[in-house]
């Protein structure tokens, strides 16, 4: 099963993954904040995951990992 996972604490919360993603599993956290003061991205269904790496590409911080 593909996996994504965040560095949080970089996270600036653009929200570029949030749009990226061809199955809108990825939005902002809207319980967490990390160090920098913004809300992070966060996965919501990690199994309808594809791996199609959109989000990861997108990210101008690379903070985004996927693992197929």
């Amino acid at each position: 099963m593909p996996k994504v996972s965040f560095n949080i604490d970089r996270c600036k919360g653009c929200g570029l993954c949030v749009d990226a993603c061809p199955k809108k599993i990825i939005e902002l956290s809207r319980n967490i904040m990390n160090a920098k003061g913004f809300h992070p991205a966060q996965v919501i269904d990690q199994e309808k995951c594809i791996a199609c790496a959109f989000c990861a590409t997108m990210c101008p911080d690379v903070i985004i990992t996927v693992e197929k």
